[in-house]
């Protein structure tokens, strides 16, 4: 019997000539990669963006996700979309999206897995909320979470070494948010991949379908309140609508150098969009007025380690009394934003909560 050994590199190889033989001229190829921040040796099986994807998948940033609001606190019912269950369906839709134009689909589901590891608890208020109080210590200083996630797998996983992944990934990470932006209101970079369009159209199209199901399971609108032209366009329901945005995706983005939706499908979604912040995301809407008080929390939690930065981990990081403004509002900033929304509950009522008012979980 004849001896395989399968650590000199041959499989790898083989998935990377299949690549190069059988994805579109404009799909990523993992042996054309502009290479990972520091050099490290291939593996002898997995191709550079299939490693990117696992070392996603297994960080603790993305097992975190479970336990972070996407738009509904604590809600009593078990099927509203978490963080994680936003990142599964972005993952799924790009991975569609990417096999049926012949792109990367490792790429593809590493940079959708990847793109939300740096949003805040408590959703969108607690973006909001570390966005505002780091202004009050640093003026003209924003937080992004597009740039959180970055930094996550850059700099805070595995103790501060980072995940140390492929340039197309990292791109894909930092360029996927539009914001309240419409699909075509700027570019990404030239040197962005497709794959990288397709995870930012993936997860529109993801949140503005699941939000409004979400929306409606909590009775904060009725189907018969989404416009009308929209309804008639897509669909009546999140699957209808979900499978009309992917088939318009794939149709008008065979064969060419770009990922888009055709005008009417793309105004019809941008639409939806809008609707959501004027109906749903505003947090006088019904059942959201809980994340204002969510936001307080974050902030308070955000002053007061400003104040004792001694209670800080120093997992990763070397606080001094000599540690400027900016550092400690750094690590602060990067440690609020890695907790689930229960541990800054915790956290919070075991610093401003009298002991025998404390609530177990």
């Amino acid at each position: 019997m004849t001896s395989i050994s399968i650590r000199d590199g041959s499989i790898r190889q083989q998935i990377e000539q299949w690549e190069l033989q059988t994805l579109s001229p404009y799909a990523a190829k993992s042996t054309q990669s502009r290479g990972r921040l520091r050099h490290e040796p291939p593996c002898p099986v997995r191709t550079c963006f299939q490693r990117d994807r696992d070392r996603v998948l297994h960080s603790k940033a993305f097992r975190r996700l479970k336990h972070k609001t996407q738009v509904f606190l604590d809600p009593e019912e078990d099927h509203y979309r978490t963080r994680l269950t936003h990142t599964l369906e972005v993952a799924q839709i790009a991975r569609t999206i990417s096999r049926a134009l012949r792109l990367n689909e490792d790429l593809t589901e590493a940079i959708a897995l990847a793109h939300d590891l740096g949003h805040p608890p408590f959703g969108h208020a607690g973006e909001q909320a570390l966005d505002e109080v780091l202004q009050e210590y640093l003026p003209g200083k924003r937080f992004r979470h597009w740039e959180q996630s970055l930094r996550v797998v850059d700099v805070l996983e595995r103790e501060g070494r980072g995940l140390n992944l492929t340039h197309e990934t990292r791109e894909g990470i930092l360029y996927h948010s539009k914001g309240r932006a419409d699909l075509d209101a700027d570019l990404l970079p030239d040197e962005c991949t497709l794959e990288a369009q397709v995870v930012r159209i993936a997860d529109r199209i993801a949140y503005v379908n699941h939000d409004i199901d979400d929306a409606i399971r909590a009775r904060v609108i009725q189907p018969n309140d989404l416009p009308s032209e929209c309804v008639q366009l897509l669909g009546e329901t999140s699957s209808e609508r979900i499978e009309s945005m992917v088939l318009d995706v794939i149709e008008n983005s065979l064969g060419c150098a770009h990922v888009c939706m055709s005008v009417p499908v793309q105004q019809a979604t941008d639409r939806l969009k809008e609707f959501l912040f004027e109906r749903v995301y505003q947090e006088e809407a019904i059942g959201l007025k809980e994340l204002q008080k969510a936001k307080g929390i974050l902030k308070a939690l955000f002053r007061f380690y400003m104040e004792h930065p001694e209670l800080l981990p120093q997992s990763g990081r070397r606080l001094t009394d000599n540690t400027s403004v900016e550092a400690l509002a750094q690590a602060v900033c990067d440690y609020l934003a890695g907790m689930t929304d229960r541990f800054a509950m915790n956290t919070y009522s075991n610093y401003f909560v009298p002991r025998m008012w404390h609530i177990t979980s």
